[in-house]
């Protein structure tokens, strides 16, 4: 039996050669194991099996073989030999016949015997190699035309490595001869080595997608950012934004005629990236990728893709990606900090209980303001959220806690920013909102105007059903005797621990959108209508998506003279410092022209930074998967 065995393979391989010999000057070589002729057993159905380059999947090719009735199978490629075809017919098995063209050049594009071939597969699968091959020997020929031909007849196609990355819309073609790297990629995305193809094959389930391989083993979702940028250049604003599909060599994608697609994997954690192509648009051509929020999706053994449109059931994961200075991070998906005024906070002065309610105070805020955020609610709200307890704690110098001007009167000012659309509102000097940062937000969505002050602020305040309170609510006995302190020695204060207790926010939300607000009761004994820079945008607050957010805390005529909050941002954008740089720059200019306090600031990767030059802030951060974060004194460092 053995010896038959034996007989029937060295016949195999003599008949390949013959073959491979009468190919030779056509441009191919072929290989053929099994029968032509025989009938294809099963029904045919399409599909895609989108592979990553590894080990084939036992699964995974016998559900490809199953879509093509068992029958013929057509295996394509552009180097090395027919082992594959062997692979196909002896070991996996249970098909009636592996064909294999190895094409050596373009002409064979056009040879007759490949043609026929591929017209009666009933199976094509393109093997792995060089994607710059195919672009160069089928582009524009009746090979590409009958591959489109073959999957619009409702046949099955299968491509592994390079044989998966040429099969989308648009791709990459490595025709320079070489792989591009992701951190070269990303350092030109619209450079001459980032050669994107497009118009070559044109499959309905892989319309607008652009797909990868050796995906998470060769580190390359940095390099498909790069594609997707690229491919979608000049793409017409009423079309949706590319895709992409980068595949683990583990893993393999199998796509249903619906576009229902599930993974087959060898490896646990094999899976697929789904790449959001929406925030890779309209991108500055010139210097590296520089996106702050790239959304991916995982797709796991127990997700459902459907193509084309993208959308996942069970994602194994969501994650944001950045993108900045030729280098992928992966920041939070959202991100809150907050402060609650700065000046001397030093521990010999704080009792522990003090403290400790100081602390709770701020956990509290931060919690609310985060779980609007976990809830994929907006930046504005959130900033809004967070303030609104702030305001509600009488520790602070906001709201209910609220510092008395000269006259014994509380006089409150807030702003609030919406970096995505740059609208603002303001107050200043209201007397009866029990939420002054609320009555913000009304001047924003519920008029014309920026700032609203005084007895007209109150009405306004009134008119849109505003919570309102007695003046008496916000008067706490501590801020009276500090009044009275104030009116015995015409000091700032005597208290100076209480000295600036303004509070604010600023937040990064899952859209990637920024918000900043601040609220304050001013300067203990201030008199005329003084307004300090908490109300004024772009002095103590500031939000503008794409370069960060801001709230300060501190004496605020000096910070208006600086222009603080815009003048942090304008750092960032046009002068290219970080976000720390720029805060203490910022903070450093408040002092030099005699101003003391603090500000925080939220980038677009959602890391925030907290500029002081006084002996303390209260302040916190908190972010998705984190739990709040506090800090008081000028030394106390909060962990990344």
């Amino acid at each position: 039996m053995r010896r038959r065995l034996k007989a029937l393979i060295a016949f195999a391989a003599l008949a390949t050669t013959m073959v491979t010999a009468q190919a030779k000057e056509a441009g191919y070589r072929h290989y053929r194991l099994g029968k032509l002729t025989m009938p294809t057993p099963d029904p045919v159905s399409g599909g895609l099996l989108l592979m990553g380059g590894g080990d084939r999947n036992r699964d995974a090719m016998q559900w490809f073989f199953a879509k093509a009735g068992h029958g013929h199978i057509v295996i394509l490629r552009a180097s090395q030999e027919g082992q594959i075809g062997e692979e196909f017919f002896r070991e996996l098995g249970g098909i009636e016949s592996a064909e294999t063209f190895v094409f050596t050049n373009r002409a064979a594009a056009t040879d007759p015997k490949i043609l026929a071939s591929l017209k009666r597969a009933d199976g094509i699968f393109i093997a792995g190699g060089d994607q710059a091959r195919y672009v160069r020997f089928w582009k524009g020929t009746p090979v590409a035309e009958l591959l489109d031909a073959h999957v619009a007849a409702g046949k099955p196609i299968a491509g592994t490595s390079a044989g998966l990355a040429m099969l989308g819309e648009k791709l990459y073609g490595a025709m320079d001869d070489g792989s591009i790297t992701s951190p070269a990629a990303l350092a030109a995305p619209f450079g001459p080595a980032n050669t994107i193809e497009g118009d070559f094959l044109h499959l309905a389930l892989l319309k607008g997608i652009v797909t990868d391989t050796h995906f998470k083993e060769r580190d390359r979702l940095g390099r498909l950012f790069a594609f997707i940028a690229k491919a979608q250049a000049g793409r017409p604003a009423d079309q949706p934004a590319m895709l992409g599909l980068g595949v683990d060599e583990s893993a393999a994608l199998a796509v249903e005629p619906d576009g229902s697609s599930h993974i087959y994997a060898t490896a646990p954690d094999g899976g697929v990236w789904l790449v959001d192509g929406s925030s890779l648009r309209g991108l500055d051509p010139k210097g590296p990728l520089n996106v702050a929020r790239i959304k991916v999706t995982g797709i796991g053994a127990n997700s459902v893709l459907h193509l084309p449109q993208g959308t996942v059931d069970r994602p194994l994961f969501e994650r944001i990606y950045s993108a900045q200075g030729g280098k992928v991070a992966q920041p939070p998906r959202w991100s809150l900090a907050i402060h609650g005024g700065a000046g001397v906070i030093e521990r010999a002065t704080l009792s522990p209980e003090k403290e400790k309610a100081y602390r709770a105070g701020l956990d509290s805020a931060l919690r609310a303001g985060g779980a609007v955020l976990n809830k994929g609610g907006t930046s504005l709200d959130a900033v809004e959220a967070a303030v609104r307890v702030l305001e509600d704690n009488p520790l602070f110098n906001a709201g209910r806690g609220a510092v008395f001007t000269a006259e014994g009167r509380n006089e409150l000012d807030a702003a609030i920013m919406d970096g995505a659309t740059l609208k603002a509102g303001a107050v200043a000097g209201v007397t009866r909102t029990r939420h002054p940062v609320d009555l913000a937000r009304a001047v924003m969505d519920k008029s014309r105007h920026v700032m609203l002050a005084g007895p007209g602020a109150d009405r306004f305040s009134v008119e849109q059903g505003l919570e309102q309170v007695d003046p008496a609510y916000f008067k706490t006995d501590e801020r009276w005797q500090q009044l009275l302190a104030w009116r015995k020695k015409q000091a700032a204060a005597v208290d100076r621990t209480h000295l600036f207790g303004t509070v604010g926010a600023v937040a990064l939300d899952q859209q990637g959108n920024l918000a900043a607000a601040t609220s304050t009761g001013g300067m203990t004994g201030k008199r005329w209508g003084r307004v300090g820079d908490s109300p004024i945008i772009g002095a103590g607050t500031y939000a503008k998506n794409g370069q960060c957010a801001v709230s300060a805390t501190g004496s605020g005529e000096y910070f208006i003279r600086e222009s603080a909050a815009r003048q942090l941002c304008d750092r960032v954008a046009w002068h290219g410092q970080t976000l720390a740089d720029a805060a203490q720059s910022t903070i450093d200019a408040v002092g030099a022209i005699g101003g003391d306090g603090g500000l925080i600031a939220m980038g677009v990767d959602g890391v925030p930074t907290f500029a002081i030059n006084d002996l303390g802030m209260y302040r916190g951060r908190i972010s998705a998967g984190t739990t709040p974060q506090t800090a008081m004194f000028a030394d106390e460092a909060m962990s990344n």
